[in-house]
């Protein structure tokens, strides 16, 4: 494979404060690519950078394995972008919306009309191509925006939090979507605040924060770079003699007994519940209910940065 966006050494100040610090990424063709980072970390200008939509102090921005500068249309027109702020056109219909957008790339009218065609059905608006804008619920509003950006058929796309309020139906379609569009030869890059989201579609994810890439890596390898491992909870009396000497196993980090639960953190191993489970028989504690999650990418990123993503 061969990489979609290389972005080197990248600078970008606001008068005396740093939004971008040397700021590195790469992106193969085929990935969808997970760019994480509390508000204020650097993505948005990061992207707008990419896009050419902002200039840059230093550093330097390929795609498709060309220079990407304000000029490069033959470049721009293989892109799409799915902004976080729905951008249509209130006075249009649906119809009207996403033939006008896929005009700024293809001039073609019957070729035009084909492409919206396809953008309509993809999202699932076919029952309201003549509604405008303001007829529409919040998740069909987000799904014009989504055909709007990517009625041409781009081979990278840009989705910035594309489902911020919107239904979990919506929500669920949405990212059925995005999945289809990748399965289908595009490149995405997703930035979002639903942990969730990012761990269902992205084959790869990059934390930054204060314009810095913290981490870069699958799910899998992300959460191998922090110490909690996984949580367990088990329904049982629990004195506190027992609790001590749980405490004292070599794998477990926390362990806290309140009101009926035993909640332990453990780091990363094979038989972290086996030995728990070791330790309350030896002390002849019959367990209830037991559950036992590995980390989540929400706990990585606030291990990583120190803080919430909504922040």
């Amino acid at each position: 494979m061969h990489d979609i966006v290389s972005v080197v050494d990248l600078v970008k100040r606001y008068g005396s404060a740093l939004a971008l610090d040397h700021f590195n990424m790469e992106i193969e063709r085929g990935e969808v690519f997970g760019l994480l980072g509390p508000n204020g970390s650097g993505k948005t200008t990061a992207i707008n950078c990419i896009l050419q939509l902002l200039t840059y102090d230093r550093g330097e921005i390929r795609l498709f394995g060309q220079p990407m500068t304000q000029t490069s249309y033959d470049l721009k027109r293989r892109i799409g972008v799915v902004p976080q702020n729905v951008a249509v056109f209130e006075e249009l219909t649906v119809r009207e919306n996403i033939d006008y957008f896929c005009g700024l790339y293809v001039s073609d009218s019957a070729s035009r009309k084909k492409l919206v065609r396809e953008a309509i059905e993809f999202v699932g608006l076919e029952d309201y191509e003549k509604a405008v804008p303001k007829k529409l619920s919040g998740g069909l509003l987000r799904r014009l925006n989504i055909a709007c950006g990517i009625a041409h058929k781009p081979e990278l796309v840009f989705f910035d939090e594309p489902t911020v309020a919107v239904d979990p139906q919506s929500r669920a379609s949405i990212l059925d979507g995005i999945k289809q569009m990748n399965a289908d030869g595009s490149t995405i890059v997703y930035t979002s605040h639903y942990m969730e989201e990012v761990e269902e579609i992205c084959t790869r994810i990059m934390i930054m924060d204060k314009g810095r890439t913290l981490a870069c890596g699958t799910n899998e390898e992300l959460k191998q770079l922090v110490a909690a491992g996984e949580k367990i909870i088990i329904e049982a009396d629990v004195p506190e003699a027992a609790l001590l000497r749980i405490r004292s196993l070599p794998h477990v980090l926390t362990a806290t007994y309140d009101d009926g639960s035993l909640s332990i953190t453990c780091e990363n191993g094979e038989h972290n519940v086996a030995d728990v489970l070791d330790e309350l028989t030896k002390a002849r504690i019959r367990p209830g209910r037991i559950w036992a999650e590995p980390p989540t990418l929400n706990d990585v990123f606030l291990e990583i940065t120190g803080r919430e993503l909504r922040d």
